[in-house]
């Protein structure tokens, strides 16, 4: 089933137009009396369409259609028990009782006109709402959420049996959708992609390919900052295997000369960000003038730019389409382009989520190697260098970076977690090898598991592996003594150190 994601304060002859078989409203930390809390277009509750409001959603369903929101100093947060009522479709199937999840301060005390009760918790006498003639439906609990057990199945009820969606929408059918928009995008016009050789990038690449053609050529930028064989890879899927027409660039001593000495995470960022895009730009240039070298006079230029990038980039780095997302950390693909790039962009896969980009890369016939490549991120290993970028702290993470990978490999593991890499801490500790002191450097392990990258938790891999890890490391490793295993789940901490 298809849908896409669109700002709270889109206008309903807009939404009408789309013709979209239902509507679901987020939830959201707001209370709907705050002066900056978003607030929607009310004529789309006239529109006839399906409306299912959750948390935050219901409270400004309520609050829009002349019921009251207060808060009533009876907080609910966490689990609960949901008491189902008057045989509402939201919970065909489903029995009379539920696990649910909670979490609002605020909650409805008087119903609409038309609205009746659906399901009540012991802390809310509105937990589940509807007025089944004008298809408007809210729930005061989290169905989306893996704490409410049924939840999948309460948001399916929604979808299949309220708002008549088929079960027709593929991977396939959204490539070819894709490839159309692209070509209608781009006309003849010439596209340029930085190729990264990560699952984004070069699914972005397959599927430009796969639209445009010979119309498309890829960078591949050596920062001089990427995994052990990094530039091999890339370079033998796309030029040898796909036969995607690719430039590449080694720019090593330029980006370390420009770290030489930062040790701030979020300028390290800027900094390798700022000049990925000089360096892509004189890239352009040159291929430009291959061109005409080589005959196409004709040659307009290459007046696209296509980025790899995905929906949790978007959400972490901006506030996405004027929603208020908080902003975690910049991100290489997001924010526009310098004013001096005069390209559009053309962002094919940017309303996915990493696994629905997985399914795109297998459909597309990307290897495995590719397609479960784990992410890395844009600045590379400087940032998983904590402190200064040298050559020889490179090399230490390199190494033992290698071997993290080459351990899970080894024990069917790599492809069972999201990420698991090494970082190389600023920290210096005694330690006792072949019975001399030594005072050398800490290497911390980072394992983690996750769906989309929004949050994640650690994972209890057997203590065997990371005794092999560990091991390796200190014992292959030339300036490593100790290696530490980060417990620490996404939030509080991201996956990423910096």
């Amino acid at each position: 089933m298809y849908s896409e994601i669109v700002p709270f304060d889109t206008p309903a002859a807009e939404i009408a137009a789309a013709k979209p078989n239902g509507l679901i409203l987020s939830g959201g930390p707001a209370s709907v009396y705050d002066k900056a809390a978003p607030q929607m277009d009310p004529q789309i509750f006239s529109l006839g369409i399906p409306v299912l409001g959750i948390c935050y959603g219901l409270m400004l369903m309520a609050h829009d259609l002349g019921g009251k929101v207060v808060f009533t100093g009876r907080r609910e947060y966490g689990a609960g028990m949901l008491h189902i009522r008057n045989g509402s479709e939201l919970f065909v199937g489903l029995g009379n009782q539920l696990d649910v999840w909670n979490s609002h301060g605020d909650e409805v005390t008087v119903l609409p006109k038309g609205f009746r009760v659906v399901g009540t918790t012991e802390g809310c006498d509105f937990a589940a709402v509807e007025d089944p003639k004008r298809k408007l439906y809210g729930l005061q609990f989290h169905p989306e959420v893996a704490h409410t057990p049924r939840g999948k199945e309460i948001l399916q009820n929604f979808v299949y049996h309220i708002c008549h969606c088929a079960m027709d929408w593929t991977m396939g059918s959204f490539i070819e959708e894709a490839c159309g928009r692209v070509r209608k995008q781009v006309g003849d016009q010439k596209v340029v992609l930085g190729l990264s050789g990560g699952v984004d990038s070069s699914v972005t690449a397959a599927l430009l390919h796969r639209a445009i053609g010979d119309q498309l050529t890829c960078i591949f930028v050596n920062n001089g900052l990427l995994r052990a064989r990094e530039e091999e890879i890339v370079q033998r899927v796309f030029g040898e295997n796909f036969h995607v027409r690719l430039k590449y660039v080694n720019a090593s001593d330029r980006f370390l000369a420009l770290v030489k000495g930062v040790t701030d995470p979020e300028t390290k960022r800027k900094l390798i960000g700022n000049e990925f895009i000089k360096v892509f730009q004189q890239a352009t240039e040159e291929l430009l003038e291959e061109d005409q070298r080589n005959g196409d006079r004709k040659h307009g230029g290459y007046k696209f730019l296509a980025q790899g990038t995905l929906y949790p980039d978007v959400i972490e780095s901006v506030s996405i389409d004027g929603n208020p997302a908080q902003v975690i950390k910049s991100h290489h693909n997001v924010g526009g382009l310098p004013e001096k790039m005069h390209f559009e962009l053309v962002e094919p896969v940017r309303q996915l989520f990493k696994d629905e980009v997985r399914q795109a890369g297998l459909q597309l016939g990307l290897p495995k190697e590719i397609v479960y490549r784990q992410p890395f991120p844009g600045p590379g290993l400087a940032v998983r260098i904590l402190g200064e970028v040298t050559p020889e702290r490179l090399s230490i993470l390199r190494e033992a970076d290698t071997i993290v990978q080459s351990e899970m490999e080894a024990a069917y593991w790599y492809y069972k977690v999201w990420q698991s890499f090494a970082v190389l801490l600023p920290v210096q500790s005694v330690g006792v090898m072949g019975d001399q002191r030594t005072y050398e450097n800490t290497v911390a392990l980072r394992i983690v598991e996750s769906q989309d990258g929004m949050t994640a938790d650690w994972v209890r891999v057997p203590y065997e592996l990371l005794a092999r890890i560990s091991n390796r490391i200190c014992n292959e490793v030339k300036g490593v003594n100790r290696v530490v295993f980060d417990i620490s789940s996404k939030p509080p901490s991201t996956i990423e150190w910096e």
